[in-house]
Formats: structure tokens, C-alpha cells, sequence
């Protein structure tokens, strides 16, 4: 194997990870998520009122904005007001995909969760943190609610986890870094359950191609990864998840 980490990370091996729960006072659920250099300030806010759509269903629904601050990066960037640019629509979709997949919009009943999303430090993976912090912002928030009496059960169904993966000299990578991912070949953004049933891949080729071998061999690291995740995050929330 030529490529070597930067870290020195073993080819299957996640960066460290930590949940600070309870991180901001106001939101209904806040985690500091950090995922080696990439850190993620994960709030979750519930209000009355589902969109238009939704109205005299029954249903909730979640959505979430994802932002990077302008010193998350070595050079600055500009703050993103009235047009997102299509990186940051792209992500947040993702990211409320995903966490609706938790939730059972049924139980949830005619609330809107918004889940936010903001990189404070970028070391590549921000969406997949995004994702994996976000899940146990929303297990908070909604444990809330539950205890508060306004909602009989919580309404998730699902424990959700992310990470990313890809090929650097032809050779799987787990969770690649800044370095790592400028320069993969192949880049892998998995989002699982807690059954392993997948709930989104991106995957795409930066440069030429890749078979089924490399792709069934990212895959079964990103499994691994999401594993490890899962547990962390239950470990975070002293929470069984069946």
C-alpha cells in the first residue's frame, strides 16, 4: 500500500470522535460534534406548524440549513445570505433526508423540526458530521418533548450514522481528511441505519473510473465506520436503540 495517512490512521480507521451535548442554552437539542479537525455545532428548534403540504395530515416534518462560518477554512469565505450556493442546498437536502428517515412523521404529529447545521472548523466530512451529530441533537430534542408531556412516545424509529469513504491510489480509504479527500480519486458518502440499510450514497469518480470490487470494498468500510459511529453515539446518549 503506497498511500500513506497523514495521521497515520490504519486504512479502516475513523478519526476520533466526541458529542458535547447540551452544548448551546436556548435550542432544543445542541451537540458539538467533532470528527478530528472537523467540528459541527448540531441545534435542533420544534415549532408549531408543518408546511402547506403536510397541513390536516397529521404529519410533522423536518428540514434542515447547513452553513460553513467564514473562518471554518484557512482562507476566509464568504457568508452565504439570500442565494445558497448549490454545494450548501445540495448538502442541507441531504442532511434533512437523512434525519427524516429517523423519525416517524406520524408521532411526530403537526410539528416542524429544523435542524442546523453549522461547520465551525472544516477538515472534509462536514456533511457526514452533520448528519451523524445531528441524529443525537434530535434524539435530545425530542426526548424533550417526551418528558414534557407533549408527545406520548418519541417518535424515532431510527438511529441514523454517516461517514465517508474513497479511493486514494486505488486503495480504500474510512473517513478521509481535507487532504485525503482533495486528493481521492474516488469519493464515497454513505448514510446508514442502525440495520445497516443504506439511506443514501454519492459516490463519484474525480478522476477515471472504479469497478464493483472497489465499490463493494468502500462500501464494507463505510458499514464499519457506521458501526463504530453508532455506537459512539449511543454511548453519547446512554440510549438503547433496537
Amino acid at each position: 500500500m503506497s498511500w500513506q495517512r497523514p495521521d497515520g490512521r490504519q486504512p479502516d480507521q475513523l478519526r476520533p470522535i466526541r458529542f458535547e451535548r447540551m452544548f448551546t442554552r436556548f435550542a432544543a437539542g445542541s451537540v458539538l460534534t467533532s470528527c478530528g479537525d472537523t467540528h459541527v455545532l448540531c441545534s435542533v428548534t420544534i415549532q408549531k406548524g408543518v408546511p402547506k403540504f403536510l397541513e390536516g395530515s397529521g404529519k410533522g416534518w423536518l428540514t434542515a440549513e447547513y452553513r460553513m462560518l467564514p473562518s471554518a477554512t484557512p482562507q476566509r469565505q464568504e457568508r452565504e445570505f439570500l442565494k445558497l450556493s448549490g454545494r450548501t442546498q445540495e448538502i442541507q437536502r441531504l442532511i434533512g433526508r437523512s434525519l427524516r428517515a429517523s423519525l416517524d412523521l406520524q408521532a411526530l404529529g403537526e410539528l416542524t423540526v429544523t435542524v442546523d447545521a453549522d461547520v465551525l472548523q472544516a477538515d472534509a466530512g462536514t456533511r457526514t458530521t452533520s448528519i451523524t451529530g445531528g441524529f443525537v441533537a434530535l434524539a435530545d430534542a425530542l426526548e424533550k418533548l417526551v418528558q414534557m408531556g407533549e408527545l406520548e412516545r418519541s417518535p424515532i424509529r431510527h438511529q441514523i450514522a454517516a461517514v465517508s469513504v474513497g479511493l486514494l491510489e486505488g486503495e480504500p480509504f474510512l473517513d478521509l481528511n481535507y487532504v485525503e479527500d482533495v486528493g481521492a480519486e474516488v469519493d464515497f458518502n454513505v448514510v446508514m441505519n442502525e440495520h445497516l440499510g443504506v439511506i443514501e450514497v454519492q459516490g463519484t469518480a474525480e478522476e477515471g473510473t472504479f469497478n464493483r470490487t472497489q465499490m463493494n470494498q468502500m462500501l464494507d468500510l463505510a458499514e464499519k465506520g457506521i458501526q463504530e459511529m453508532l455506537i459512539a453515539q449511543r454511548e453519547a446518549l446512554k440510549t438503547a436503540f433496537s
